[in-house]
């Protein structure tokens, strides 16, 4: 492979020595300028990547405690152990469902009458769903709310009325429908609201009689009642109480009873401890603080079998926060209970590689026997979560160590920045310089090869010595 030197030799010829550039001035000052900006920029880039990949754990640091921290909020406060529960021992007869302001017990429920919408069938039968009825203005009346329909030649079939009402503006809940059996055709009026105070009524208003035999009311004849408008009536812990509804919301604070059925003999409502919800948050507490283990081994661990040292290793930043991390997870905690004062107690236990493991069956039992202990175990003053919380707080805030880490690397980038601004700045200077040294330089160097030139021709051009004789 061959080079060309910066730096030419003139020819002897009288063309080469006709004063042309003897030095390549471009070349030769971009070398130089490239060996003397080369290690200073080396050395930069080395750093910027060491602070960038930094900046990088660090974010990702961040992130796993900030993540973890959201995993506390299930059980860091007594109230996130408040969770109750409903059962029935039979829920054939009803369901129950708890909200704010439910307390522990236990009830007897008798249920002797469900909740029911008025339905009514017309006595007359008509020879089909097409015949027509006649016309005229009905008012229909649910509970205390009433509408109109109006019947003209358009709409005066059995199946035209039924349409209407069931269109009409204004209509509380009232369902009309046309059912044909052998016997002719039926409308039958079906209220959507249940209770003993939602009855139909039907008045004609037009001042004739087109529509009579769709009128209702005391002692009409003109519809037989299939099924009656009555409340629930049911007793909890022997206190009778009716109810317009079959979801009962009033009945028992903070409970909701779905009543589905009669009962022969009373059924039991328990109100308790969720132990199965508290579980899985204490479940989902421990899966989170392994994938924050794995994070931090993965930031600030040591790779044996690849002699790969994690980009936070030995980081004070992330030190601190394994160090402060470890005394909340595995201090004593006073619960007022000589059995449950650590997690190891309740069956969450340490492996060799910093993880946790759970004992699903021991934390059942210390739910179920002693739920106030675990609950303050985790949430009380000084408990494991709260103290967490709390240490995560610190860390992540404005003022916390990481802060102050990102802070610090965010000042080291711009510095780094700022020094490859200026070393472009020097080298742009020193071309500069040595550009004008070495074109000068070549100037002369030209102008010296021409006078070179010159005296080698003039010599050339002098007459030669006599040559001697010699005689025989």
């Amino acid at each position: 492979m061959s080079s060309t030197s910066p730096v030419s030799i003139a020819s002897s010829t009288s063309a080469g020595a006709a004063g042309g550039s003897v030095i390549d001035v471009s070349s030769l000052v971009s070398q130089l300028v490239a060996a003397a900006q080369a290690p200073q920029e080396s050395l930069i880039t080395r750093q910027t990547q060491a602070v960038t990949s930094e900046m990088s754990s660090v974010g990702q640091l961040k992130s796993a405690l900030s993540t973890f921290q959201s995993s506390l909020a299930a059980i860091d406060t007594p109230g996130a152990f408040g969770a109750l529960s409903a059962t029935s021992s039979n829920t054939s007869a009803f369901t129950a469902a708890v909200g704010s302001g439910a307390t522990l017990g236990s009830y007897s429920v008798s249920i002797s009458q469900l909740a029911q919408a008025q339905q009514i069938v017309s006595s007359t039968a008509y020879s089909s769903s097409s015949a027509v009825v006649g016309t005229g203005t009905l008012q229909l009346s649910l509970g205390g709310s009433s509408f109109s329909v109006t019947i003209g030649s358009g709409n005066d079939t059995l199946t035209g009325i039924a349409a209407t009402i069931n269109s009409a503006s204004g209509n509380p809940g009232i369902e009309a429908s046309v059912v044909t059996g052998t016997s002719g055709a039926y409308l039958v009026l079906t209220s959507t609201l249940t209770g003993a105070a939602n009855t139909m009524s039907i008045a004609e208003t037009d001042s004739g009689t087109g529509l009579a035999a769709l009128t209702y009311g005391s002692g009409s004849t003109n519809y037989t009642q299939q099924t009656a408008a009555q409340n629930a009536s049911f007793s909890i812990a022997g206190i009778a109480y009716t109810s317009p509804s079959n979801t009962v919301t009033d009945a028992l604070s903070g409970v909701t009873l779905n009543l589905q059925a009669t009962t022969s003999s009373p059924a039991t409502l328990t109100i308790a401890d969720n132990t199965a919800t508290i579980e899985g948050n204490i479940q989902t507490f421990v899966k989170a603080y392994n994938t924050l283990q794995q994070s931090l081994a993965q930031l600030g661990g040591y790779d044996a079998a690849t002699n790969t040292a994690g980009p936070l290793m030995g980081n004070s930043a992330l030190t601190d926060a394994q160090s402060q991390i470890q005394a909340a997870l595995y201090g004593v905690v006073n619960t007022g209970s000589a059995t449950y004062t650590s997690l190891a107690s309740i069956g969450i236990t340490a492996n060799s590689d910093g993880s946790l493991s759970l004992n699903t069956a021991q934390l059942a039992v210390a739910l179920s026997t002693h739920f106030s202990s675990v609950s303050t175990l985790f949430s009380g003053a000084g408990g494991i979560a709260s103290g967490l919380n709390t240490v995560l707080t610190a860390q992540l805030g404005g003022n916390g160590p990481i802060a102050s880490l990102s802070q610090s690397l965010v000042q080291q980038n711009n510095a780094l920045t700022q020094q490859s601004q200026q070393l472009s700045q020097q080298m742009a200077a020193l071309q500069a310089s040595l550009t004008e040294q070495y074109a000068s330089l070549n100037v002369l160097l030209s102008q010296l090869q021409t006078t070179s030139s010159y005296l080698t021709q003039a010599f050339a051009a002098l007459p030669n010595a006599p040559k001697g004789t010699s005689s025989g």
